[in-house]
């Protein structure tokens, strides 16, 4: 059994759907395992939905991996890393193409959280047009967070660096305040929101007022963020909501006690810290 074969051995594959999710997961793995090799986390840390999946135990599935430099840097870009990439699967026996994803253009979902310099490539295996993963960079990334190692063991035993639980959190309430939708809630964010909540993590409005400042030119107090949070929990279709989150989790019954009034009380239960963070 080769070591890819062993990853996926781990998966518990018993339809279409599920072998998808568990190649997905097994691409993001090795690509952090080339990225490391080569260094990359150095200069960048891993944050988002896939990190909060693999390095925190969050049990819903995410497609994507969100990736920003340490500072502001115009020297260091996803490219450089490629080759360590596709070296890392074809050490495993698979061959990967790299190719660049075109941005959204302005006035689309994304738009407020794509600025011109975000890298986002596409991975997927040779030849499999529906297994792919896509990556972002942001090249110059809000800053004061705070970073810490962790470890991953497979397809052998590697650090990468990831955003804090705290850091984390902010950057999906900035999320869920401010994603701009055309025709689809993303329920995850209000998934992750509970997931956060649930553990006690405190949130680090620091970074917070960053992120927006940076990608919204908007000085944030917490006035303003709790006003505008209770109103995108207590407006927003909490059956679109669950219409969005439901292919990503596997229980469905997660979401039986979900309404706006529910998303309120959690609201009431947030933990907030301003601690100016180092990294």
């Amino acid at each position: 059994m080769t070591v890819f074969d062993e990853m996926l051995s781990r998966y518990p594959v018993q339809d279409l759907r599920q072998r998808h999710q568990a190649l997905h997961e097994i691409i993001q793995q090795v690509t952090l395992a080339g990225l490391h090799r080569g260094g990359f986390f150095d200069h960048a840390a891993f944050y988002g939905g896939t990190c909060l999946r693999i390095f925190y135990g969050m049990p819903r599935f995410s497609e994507d991996m969100d990736f920003s430099l340490l500072e502001k840097r115009d020297d260091i870009h996803l490219e450089h890393y490629f080759r360590d990439i596709v070296e890392e699967f074809h050490l495993l026996g698979r061959e990967v193409v790299i190719t660049q994803k075109k941005k959204a253009n302005p006035g689309a979902v994304e738009s407020a959280f794509l600025k011109d310099d975000t890298e986002i490539y596409d991975i997927g295996f040779r030849g499999d047009k529906v297994i792919k993963v896509k990556l972002e960079l942001d090249t110059h990334p809000p800053l004061k967070f705070q970073t810490e190692q962790k470890l991953l063991m497979q397809p052998y035993s590697f650090m990468t660096r990831c955003f804090t639980l705290p850091n984390l959190f902010a950057g999906k309430m900035h999320a869920l305040i401010y994603r701009h939708w055309l025709k689809r809630v993303k329920g995850r964010d209000w998934y992750d929101f509970e997931w956060y909540i649930r553990r006690g993590v405190p949130l680090n409005f620091t970074h917070l007022r960053e992120r927006v400042f940076d990608f919204n030119q908007e000085w944030l107090s917490r006035e303003d963020f709790m006003r505008k949070l209770r109103e995108r929990l207590s407006q927003t279709s909490i059956a679109e909501v669950k219409k969005d989150v439901l292919p990503f989790i596997k229980d469905p019954h997660e979401l039986d006690m979900w309404s706006n009034e529910y998303f309120l009380m959690l609201a009431d239960q947030l933990k907030i810290s301003e601690d100016e963070p180092l990294r």
